[in-house]
């Protein structure tokens, strides 16, 4: 069965459609499959994303945060091309070069990086057996916060079952390695490689409670619970979309998703660290390089 390509310019940014257009039709007169996408959505992309080899996404972070969540249910890898700001998680730094990326795309030149999902299911009851208001998968993080800027909210978190401990903090994150470089990081939590399977919980601005980040195995079930002290409406947000309000009876439960993002790497397995830090730190010049060899048989 010949390989069908799917490609989805960035729905709120126009000026990528004449860029997906000129990739999707590149792919097609060399003799592959391809339909492209300016305007779309989860629902309306689904059916052709089902049937693709491939998916390349136009934009930044949230395109392909996105296109994360569409594909991964179908083992779809997605090709980021960055015309957004930073670009972490896209792999072509700029969309010119995009024709030779293809090129060695198209000869299997490439490999498929994946990286874990969490699975948030939203309660308005306590019961074990209640039917969740709300499900979805996210890439980055969940959100436990305030309605309002600097509004606190108080909040129990429990681990396997079990109270581990109450916060008083404008938000708690839930994050995947993915996610600590995001949200997580600009509230102080730690870095973790992506292809680690573990959560990450980090509090933002804890006032008289824990202010350490916990990092959890891929195993663990973590639950959040309105705290009986809490007066302030609280809102959960999936890779920063809202998904709804938590009831002063519900509870937030976050375990990891049986679907996993795939990501179209050509660096190197380890361009992690570079490309972070090369980020992070883009006025520090990089030192010679430095040719050496660890042996393996010492420490």
């Amino acid at each position: 069965m010949n390989p069908i390509y799917g490609v989805l310019a960035h729905p709120r940014r126009p000026q990528t459609a004449p860029l997906a257009q000129a990739i999707a039709h590149s792919l097609q007169t060399r003799g592959v499959q391809a339909w492209w996408q300016a305007e779309w959505d989860d629902e309306r992309v689904r059916p052709d994303v089902q049937a693709a080899h491939l998916v390349v996404a136009i934009g930044g972070d949230g395109a392909m945060l996105r296109a994360a969540r569409v594909c991964a249910p179908y083992g779809v890898p997605v090709l980021g091309i960055n015309t957004g700001r930073l670009g972490f998680l896209t792999e072509i730094a700029h969309s010119e070069d995009w024709p030779q990326v293809i090129d060695r795309v198209l000869c299997g030149d490439y490999w498929v990086e994946r990286r874990m999902m969490m699975r948030v299911s939203l309660y308005d009851s306590l019961a074990e057996g209640a039917a969740p208001r709300a499900v979805g998968d996210a890439l980055n993080d969940v959100v436990i916060g305030g309605q309002s800027l600097g509004s606190m909210v108080q909040l129990d978190l429990y681990l396997d079952g079990d109270w581990a401990t109450s916060y008083n903090s404008d938000a708690l994150i839930v994050a995947t390695p993915t996610g600590s470089t995001a949200y997580a990081l600009a509230a102080g939590g730690p870095i973790l490689p992506p292809d680690l399977l573990n959560f990450l919980i980090v509090p933002t601005a804890p006032h008289l409670s824990m202010d350490r980040s916990i990092v959890l195995s891929e195993g663990a079930r973590v639950d959040v619970l309105p705290s009986a002290q809490n007066r302030n409406p609280i809102i959960i947000t999936s890779d920063g979309a809202p998904l709804g309000e938590l009831s002063a009876e519900g509870r937030v439960r976050v375990r990891a998703s049986e679907h996993s993002a795939r990501f179209v790497r050509l660096r190197g397995r380890n361009y992690f660290y570079r490309s972070l830090l090369d980020k992070l730190e883009p006025r520090i010049n990089r030192p010679p390089d430095r040719v050496f060899k660890l042996d393996d048989a010492q420490d």
